[in-house]
């Protein structure tokens, strides 16, 4: 264990530093599978994340030491398993909040869980939950998040940024991931008490193309609809121009960038 001046309870008590690592996520996997059992909140952090993977095994690119790349690990016991998504919608204000201290136009959450600035993506999540019936046994949740990064591949430029490119000026990684940990525990304490009601219409109102027509793709079909929240299970619900409000989960529709 290793300590730190964190100004939490639990979360990030518990951080593990690592130099290079080709997920981490894998690697917090990998320490909850051993013999001795980790402390609720203990939280991994890489400088090099070489094998990032961001939802159904996208790759998450990340210059070393530049940014965010760090997997919490919370043990949310008291969620039924057709709650989980909240852990995605908790994770996504709790980043939300706090970087609009840093970017306070333009932040928004693509669902389910990748937070864009403008119609650029500065950060995502990967949430991996271990079931034991009708229970949340763990949690790790894989944050990756651009912040000091200033150069991008080109063909990821028009779709990718960074703090630091929107600001002109670099930001304190630790203070930053402090911050995230603060946040995350807060909102994870209020939903264990049970007074976490309003999570649900904090993501909606934070969610990116919320009520504004745009184009998308479905089952092969491009169509033009508007987002209008979702459902208690976290399905988006989208209401396309000639038609009924569809609900889809996730890959089943994809967002068309606009020209």
């Amino acid at each position: 264990m290793q300590n730190n001046t964190f100004s939490t309870l639990f979360v990030g008590q518990n951080l593990i530093k690592l130099s290079a690592v080709d997920s981490t996520n894998n690697y917090l996997k990998k320490l909850t599978s051993n013999s001795e059992p980790l402390p609720e909140g203990t939280v991994i952090m890489a400088e090099h994340q070489f094998a990032g993977r961001g939802q159904l095994d996208n790759v998450w690119h990340a210059a070393p030491g530049k940014n965010l790349t760090f997997s919490l690990l919370l043990r949310p016991n008291f969620l039924a398993v057709e709650k989980q998504f909240a852990l995605n919608m908790l994770v996504s204000v709790a980043l939300s909040n706090v970087l609009l201290k840093y970017l306070p136009v333009g932040l928004s959450v693509k669902w389910p869980n990748d937070i864009y600035v403008g119609d650029k993506k500065i950060g995502g999540v990967l949430i991996e939950n271990i079931l034991v019936g009708s229970k949340i046994k763990q949690s790790i949740i894989g944050i990756g998040l651009n912040i000091n990064q200033s150069d991008f591949a080109d063909d990821l430029n028009d779709r990718i940024t960074s703090i630091s490119q929107i600001l002109q000026q670099d930001v304190n990684l630790m203070v930053l991931l402090n911050e995230i940990c603060t946040q995350i525990e807060q909102l994870y304490l209020k939903m264990k008490a049970g007074t976490g009601t309003t999570l649900q219409d904090l993501y909606v109102s934070k969610l990116y193309r919320l009520n504004k027509l745009a184009k998308y793709s479905a089952k092969g079909q491009i169509f033009e609809g508007t987002i209008e929240g979702i459902s208690p299970e976290g399905l988006l619900r989208i209401k396309p121009l000639d038609g009924h409000i569809v609900e889809f989960g996730f890959k089943e529709v994809a967002f068309i960038q606009q020209q």
